[in-house]
């Protein structure tokens, strides 16, 4: 990808040597249990700030923040972060201007180790995820380690791809899909929460697609073997690979982003077509 000497976002937090701790305990649910309900939720695709009214957004919590002597290290990788990041918000915003909308740039917050966002305390171990509570990215740049190391995703632009798809959710929030598909989800059965939450992964996965096709058409940033890159790590975290690898079998009614086929082939039909009626999945044959 091609990316260095570009313009770099304004809205990224580095947030990054500061340490942070919560303990929670109210009514049996501790802070880690709190986090669990929140993350369940983030998966199913529910809008947290739902969650977090149901079990009480009143609980008394205590947080401890440590500032570290030790600076921010990884610079030349938060760099590649805000060069992305100033890549989508060129993106989105032509976009949604051509649509007659105003698009709403989200800050992309890099953190070690946890973090505190308006949907929960979050260790790393969640990977990058978006809180649409605070329309806010969360990474911690170890996850592009364990990209490359457990997932076997190597690459800059495989890197891209996830910041990609969780703008994807930013983009899905702003069209108020998130919202709608929460409401759906709210009284729909197991099965049909997750079927939901699949197809809003998909759609942010096609967005991603979508977004590689106009940044390239605008600005040539793609090089030989960055689709194959992304394609690569869209397939690497697909339900049924992570399933096989972890649990040794496959469960597809337990999916909640999608196999590694579909992954691919959503992420490739918003890369081929480019425009937001190629990702209207919700409406698709």
């Amino acid at each position: 990808m091609r990316w260095r000497g570009e313009r770099q976002s304004d809205n990224v937090e580095d947030r990054r040597g500061i340490r942070v701790s919560r303990g929670v305990k109210v009514g049996g649910i501790s802070g880690l249990g709190l986090v669990a309900i929140v993350v369940v939720g983030l998966l199913l695709g529910v809008d947290p700030t739902i969650v977090l009214q149901q079990v009480g957004q009143s609980l008394p919590s205590s947080t401890t923040i440590e500032e570290s002597a030790q600076p921010a290290a990884n610079n030349d990788m938060r760099n590649f972060v805000a060069v992305v990041l100033a890549e989508t918000e060129d993106v989105w915003n032509e976009q949604f201007n051509n649509a007659g909308r105003t698009y709403q740039e989200p800050k992309l917050v890099l953190f070690s180790g946890a973090v505190d966002s308006a949907c929960g305390f979050a260790q790393s171990a969640m990977g990058p995820f978006y809180c649409p509570a605070d329309h806010k990215i969360y990474l911690d740049l170890e996850f592009f380690n364990e990209l490359h190391s457990r997932f076997g995703a190597s690459g800059d632009f495989a890197q891209a791809y996830v910041i990609a798809h969780e703008i994807g959710h930013h983009v899905q929030t702003q069209l108020g899909i998130i919202q709608k598909v929460a409401q759906l989800q709210a009284r729909s059965s197991k099965a049909q929460a997750n079927k939901l939450s699949v197809l809003m992964e998909l759609q942010a996965d096609c967005l991603a697609g979508m977004w590689a096709y106009q940044a390239s058409k605008k600005r040539d940033i793609l090089e030989e073997g960055d689709i194959e890159e992304a394609i690569n790590a869209a397939s690497a975290v697909g339900d049924d690979h992570l399933q096989k690898k972890t649990r040794g079998y496959v469960v597809p009614d337990s999916f909640t982003h999608g196999s590694s086929a579909q992954r691919v082939s959503w992420f490739q039909r918003g890369f081929e077509q480019g425009n937001f009626q190629a990702c209207d999945i919700f409406n698709a044959d």
